[in-house]
This record gives structure tokens, C-alpha cells and sequence, in this order.
């Protein structure tokens, strides 16, 4: 076997023109995304994938800012911990607090917008990089099974590349996340924690911690009406 072409094969993006999901597909692909969401068994489940992506955007900004990523752990209550070595005050701090709710939204919006381009196979790619350097980086049994978890579904997407169900993976991903991630920017909001996110950057700069949430509330209305903008115009 071309191990070389057979890599070169799953990284590519598709070429040529692009066919996009019909509206049909669309919506069913939303009313499964709410559902997941919505649905207190089923959310039970999903909100573990918001809270990964919450802590890894946390991690991501860490190191783009200069600080160390030391460890991270997800908790199937939905919360999660990220630890990062850097000044304990300045700007690279806010920035690293403020990145955890906003994570999911933008990824979100990210997955769709580079589906129906056909770019599902690179962001794959990425996906499964992030998701190994993250394992070294675990804190809990619990999160070891997540990502594992994480790791086979995206592995197996990868692999067996089929482009239609890559597209249709990622945009049904993408709904969840801005979904989910609706959902918990409200549940903080309404919580009023002095340990949540908001509640630390109010001590770490003095604004107020409702300027802070409503930060996460704008950036997941941008998000989603990048996506409705995306999946209307197919």
C-alpha cells in the first residue's frame, strides 16, 4: 500500500465543485442537533463534546498568547477544568479566560462554513492533531474516555473517507456546538457563580461580569447567523 497517497488522500480537500446538503437534510440534521441538546437524556450525552471543546479553546488561546498548557479535565456533570503556566495577571490571561464559552460557537460556525465547501477532510485532519497533542495533557479517567472516544469517531471518519458523510457529520457537529453552546452561555448567565468564567474575569479587570456574558452572547448570535446564512444560501 501507498502510504504516502493513501495520507495525501484524507487530507485533501474535495475537488472540484462542491455539492451541498439539500434543505431537507438541513433540517433534519437541526432538529437532531436541538434534540440532543433539548432532550435532558440525550443532552446528558452532547453537552460532554461543548464542555471538550470549552476547555480545548481555552488551552489553544493559552499557547497562542505565550502560556503553557499543563493539563485539562471534563467531567460528565458538564463542566471542566484547563490549566495554563503563564503571568497571573495581563491581557494573555483575559483573553485565555474569556476563550472557553466562545469556543464552541465559533468552532461551530467554523465546522459548517468549511463542510459545505468541501473542506470536511483538512479540518479533520486538524481535528485528530488537536485531539492527540490533547492527550498528553489529561487529567482524569474520565477524560481519557472521552477522548478515546473522540479519537475513534473522528479516526473512523477520517479513514473510511466518504465526502458526502464527512460534510454531513460536520454540519450536524457544527448545529450541536452553537446549539450547546447557546445553551451554556444562558445556563451561566442564570447560575451567577463566583467562580465561573465571567465572575473571573470581573476580578481579573473590574468590567462587570454581565459585559462578559453578554461577550459570549454576541459572539453565539454571530456564529449562528453565519450558519443560517451559510445553510440558506445552498
Amino acid at each position: 500500500m501507498d502510504w504516502v497517497g493513501e495520507l495525501r488522500l484524507r487530507v485533501l480537500p474535495v475537488a472540484g465543485d462542491v455539492a451541498g446538503p439539500d434543505g431537507r437534510t438541513v433540517a433534519i440534521t437541526l432538529a437532531a442537533a436541538s434534540a440532543l441538546v433539548f432532550v435532558p437524556g440525550l443532552w446528558s450525552l452532547a453537552r460532554v463534546a461543548v464542555t471538550l471543546v470549552h476547555e480545548l479553546g481555552h488551552a489553544l488561546v493559552g499557547m497562542a498568547v505565550g502560556r503553557r498548557f499543563t493539563g485539562f479535565v471534563v467531567r460528565n456533570d458538564m463542566s471542566g477544568h484547563a490549566v495554563t503556566a503563564g503571568r497571573p495577571r495581563g491581557p494573555g490571561l483575559v483573553l485565555t479566560t474569556w476563550a472557553g464559552y466562545p469556543a464552541p460557537a465559533l468552532v461551530g460556525a467554523g465546522l459548517v462554513w468549511t463542510a459545505v465547501r468541501g473542506w470536511s477532510a483538512p479540518v479533520l485532519t486538524g481535528a485528530l492533531l488537536i485531539i492527540l497533542l490533547a492527550v498528553l495533557r489529561i487529567r482524569s479517567a474520565y477524560t481519557a474516555l472521552v477522548m478515546a472516544a473522540a479519537l475513534g469517531g473522528l479516526g473512523a471518519l477520517w479513514w473510511w473517507r466518504a465526502d458526502g458523510v464527512q460534510q454531513q457529520v460536520l454540519i450536524a457537529a457544527g448545529l450541536l456546538l452553537i446549539v450547546g453552546a447557546w445553551r451554556h452561555v444562558l445556563a451561566v448567565m442564570s447560575a451567577g457563580s463566583g467562580g465561573d468564567d465571567p465572575a473571573v474575569l470581573a476580578r481579573l479587570t473590574g468590567v462587570p461580569r454581565l459585559v462578559w456574558s453578554l461577550s459570549y452572547l454576541a459572539v453565539a448570535a454571530g456564529s449562528a447567523w453565519l450558519v443560517v446564512g451559510q445553510l440558506t444560501g445552498l
